[in-house]
């Protein structure tokens, strides 16, 4: 079965879509996207089809391989999103070539159903209560937050107080039986992060994500030493290189994105290295029904896959939602916090082409805000 052509579709809210044919009339998707880069993907995934358009289709881990390692240039992750949604769609191919969901083709399940869980925001503990209890109601039984907004590196005692006050909040609210993940996209300096986390010990988070910006991943070991509090890392890591000098400092939770980090046969990879320091894997994935299709994929072949974030309600989709391009959102349908393992081949989804063609004629242009400190300067998102 050889690649006899493809399609990119920039679509809202802020994703970009793949379709790979064949000559066998078989067709893959993948999900190619770096927020707020999306065009920039795009033009990387038209350079690197172009060595692909005749090719057999049926091998993914020659053409992964070609792709990342072909060029001169290598890495980063523009790269490693258009390699990953290439990936994927090869990967969506095959399973629909053979008739199996593609966890079938990677081992095979080592679990019936996957955990997932929720996003929650609010700027008062009351917002914030508010919704993690409508969360818990509608039956999810984790969910994520960030206690600070733009802040500075070393926070005053004030907004230390108060991210640890909407803690211990939600805490009370939800109870013990719900987990509850802190994220702080990076916003700390290894010194403030050592001084914080110690902090939320008593309220017991599943993890804290992101303490610090990936360019200060080798201080990680000092700041896993300093607190009980599990670290979480890994959505801006692009590759198993990547990860081999974080694996080993102690992280308990490795984050690599099935849209960022080389796609399915990379976080596979990636998990399987995990595996060895002891670290689980709760892949990242605020993104679109293609991106989470491929990640539970794997986490239904990966023994020490923990939970699966999902963008259902994150936010950022105000007006479209992942499951506006697929035929049957079934497929994404939350029990006790869990999803069922998916039947159908390859990624297990049927994509609503009509949908992602009409959503293509508008496009997008999304980007992150760019947020400032009181004195003007840079703050991180």
């Amino acid at each position: 079965m050889k690649i006899a052509g493809f399609e990119t579709f920039l679509v809202e809210p802020r994703w970009l879509f793949l379709r790979i044919d064949t000559d066998e009339g078989v067709t893959g998707w993948g999900e190619p996207i770096v927020e707020g880069r999306a065009e920039t993907v795009r033009a990387a995934v038209h350079t690197l089809m172009e060595r692909l358009i005749g090719a057999d289709a049926g091998r993914i881990e020659d053409h992964w391989q070609t792709m990342t390692k072909g060029g001169f240039y290598r890495g980063g992750p523009v790269l490693s999103s258009a390699v990953a949604g290439i990936d994927q769609a090869l990967w969506d191919i095959k399973g629909k070539a053979l008739g199996v969901p593609v966890y079938e083709l990677l081992g095979g399940p080592v679990r019936d159903r996957a955990r997932v869980y929720t996003w929650i925001g609010g700027d008062s503990a009351a917002e914030l209560v508010e919704e993690g209890l409508a969360k818990k109601a509608a039956g999810f039984t984790a969910m994520k937050f960030t206690p600070f907004p733009a802040t500075a590196p070393v926070p005053s005692p004030a907004d230390v107080k108060r991210a640890v006050g909407l803690v211990s909040a939600l805490r009370e609210a939800v109870g013990d039986e719900v987990d509850l993940a802190v994220d702080f996209h990076g916003r700390l300096s290894p010194a403030a992060a050592r001084r914080v986390l110690p902090l939320l010990e008593p309220y017991l988070p599943l993890f804290v994500e992101e303490p610090v910006v990936p360019e200060l991943s080798r201080d990680l070991g000092a700041v896993a030493a300093a607190t009980s509090v599990p670290i979480a890392t890994g959505e801006r890591l692009y590759s198993r290189w990547d990860f081999r000098d974080v694996l080993g400092a102690g992280i308990a939770v490795a984050q690599p994105d099935v849209s960022h980090a080389g796609g399915i046969s990379e976080l596979r990879r990636i998990a399987a290295m995990a595996e060895a320091y002891g670290v689980a894997v709760a892949p990242h994935c605020p993104l679109g029904p293609i991106s989470l299709a491929a990640s539970l994929q794997v986490d239904f072949a990966t023994p020490n896959f923990l939970i699966q974030e999902q963008s259902l309600g994150i936010g950022y989709h105000a007006g479209t939602e992942l499951l506006d391009y697929l035929l049957d959102p079934s497929i994404f349908t939350f029990a006790d916090g869990y999803v069922a393992a998916p039947t159908r081949p390859g990624l297990g989804i049927e994509v609503d082409e009509r949908a992602v063609r009409q959503a293509a004629e508008r496009g997008h242009s999304w980007r992150n805000d760019v947020w400032q400190h009181p004195d003007g300067s840079f703050a991180e998102w």
